[in-house]
């Protein structure tokens, strides 16, 4: 193999567009099941957070700003639970969320599962699921391919 590393997504480009079509359709679920873009930028930056994905962590803060998320709330995602700037759907969907991404730990249990449903409804409770499953898979497609981040410039 080359020093540098196989760029996945160009190297099997029908698996990357499917995986970019599989992307848009959850977002279209979750739209339809009420999930804001504020709601769906929280969930893509946590897990990306969770994960160590830098690429789609800068991906997502880009899209943060532009559904309103401020700084300070970005900063507060990591301590989620101890914070008072999220709601409690938020709160919901970000448990959900690291649920997601750690699933090989606990999977979804049935408390966590009561928990999150008695906050959120069933189709948001499908469309924050979806989210975190898609952008779990981004992570790990960037990460093994060790995309480049750059500075941020301006």
């Amino acid at each position: 193999m080359t020093e540098t590393r196989v760029h996945l997504a160009r190297s099997a480009k029908p698996a990357y567009k499917a995986l970019d079509e599989f992307s848009r359709e959850v977002g279209r679920i979750a739209r339809d099941a009420g999930v804001d873009d504020r709601l769906k930028e929280l969930i893509m930056l946590h897990a990306s957070q969770l994960n160590g994905c830098a690429y789609c962590v800068r991906v997502h803060m880009e899209r943060a700003g532009a559904a309103g998320i401020s700084a300070d709330d970005v900063s507060q995602l990591p301590a989620w639970r101890e914070s008072g700037v999220f709601s409690d759907r938020e709160r919901a969907a970000l448990e959900l969320t690291e649920a997601h991404t750690f699933i090989h730990r606990a999977g979804i249990s049935d408390d966590l599962y009561h928990r999150v449903g008695s906050v959120l409804s069933e189709p948001e409770y499908v469309g924050v699921s979806w989210l975190a499953i898609s952008i779990n898979a981004f992570n790990r497609l960037t990460i093994a391919g060790r995309y480049p981040v750059p500075p941020a410039t301006g």
